[in-house]
């Protein structure tokens, strides 16, 4: 391949920390059927996805505790102990991504975060600080896959799109960056990645 990358911009929810749930409700919740339920059908992922759009969580939980007033509790547990959630991080692509960066890389990062939430994580995990820049879509109301996203990132930081890779776990959000005209690979664990970025002349 002789594409040549200029830009490298990472995901960060479940390719640089990890991201479950399932940590802390399987506490709030115990049985495993009820839990299922309940993120099932009241704290879903299509819920969540709006505070990642930049919906507060103040309205959020309003407009589930009116239609679950006996799941109150739980559901404001969702945000209460979202720290547990993202318990640690991935000590072996943070390395890639600082070693990245020592290199004199452009390094940016782009990610469906809520807006507190992403720098409640920035204080937690300092290497979430180092790279140029990153676009957080509960701050632009923009969201992965939506290709405006992308544009929105690419004129933030003056990235050429054809100059620039995107490394994510989700297909989908993947997709949405090829059609944004960037080159982009489907994360699933340092080897992959190193072998992805290996194909495009980035040696990690």
């Amino acid at each position: 391949m002789t594409t040549q990358i200029k830009h490298i911009v990472f995901d960060i929810g479940k390719v640089l920390i990890h991201y479950d749930p399932n940590l802390p409700f399987s506490r709030v919740i115990p049985d495993e059927d009820e839990r299922a339920w309940f993120f099932a059908n009241v704290c879903t992922h299509d819920w969540n996805v709006e505070q990642d759009r930049g919906r507060t969580w103040a309205e959020a939980e309003a407009l589930l505790i009116a239609e679950h007033p006996e799941r109150e509790e739980q559901i404001r547990s969702f945000r209460k102990h979202w720290h547990e959630m993202v318990p640690h991080h991935y000590e072996d692509i943070v390395a890639i991504m600082e070693g990245l960066i020592s290199e004199g890389r452009d390094v940016t990062m782009l990610t469906n975060f809520a807006s507190d939430t992403f720098r409640e994580a920035q204080e937690r995990f300092p290497f979430l600080t180092k790279p140029r820049g990153v676009t957080v879509s509960g701050d632009v109301g923009l969201i992965k896959p939506d290709v405006a996203i992308y544009e929105a990132h690419a004129k933030s930081f003056d990235l050429e799109p054809s100059a620039t890779i995107f490394i994510d776990d989700s297909l989908p959000n993947v997709e949405g960056a090829k059609a944004a005209g960037w080159h982009a690979v489907h994360f699933t664990g340092a080897d992959k990645l190193r072998s992805d970025l290996a194909s495009y002349g980035i040696k990690v």
